[in-house]
């Protein structure tokens, strides 16, 4: 089953985004991951408007390739200076249709 990380960043120090962009791109495919978003470009169409500075989507093969990629050793200075320098809210979905009415999703 795929899963997807939704990570809604706000930036409130940026001194470790280059480090991170240039390197956990990488963690994320040794992993089986790939990003299908890491974005600045945010517009609420309903809702209030949130303060993120950028949301990145990733899609993960499993549940247990996200979580070695979260526990991978490498990964780790990266996520420390993350949490240091932001405020993450990181959120994790399945592929499936909580209503099963999508006939090319999994009924959830």
């Amino acid at each position: 089953m795929s899963i997807y990380l939704i990570a809604d960043i706000k930036i409130t120090d940026d001194g470790w985004v280059p480090e991170y962009a240039t390197h956990v791109h990488d963690l994320v495919e040794r992993h089986g991951g790939r990003y299908l978003s890491r974005s600045g470009n945010i517009e609420t169409v309903e809702g209030e408007p949130g303060d993120s500075s950028l949301i990145a989507i990733i899609l993960f093969p499993s549940r247990e390739a996200l979580d070695a990629f979260a526990a991978d050793p490498d990964y780790a200075p990266f996520g420390k200076a993350r949490q240091a320098g932001s405020v993450s809210t990181f959120r994790v979905i399945d592929d499936t249709d909580i209503a099963g009415t999508i006939p090319y999703l999994k009924a959830g």
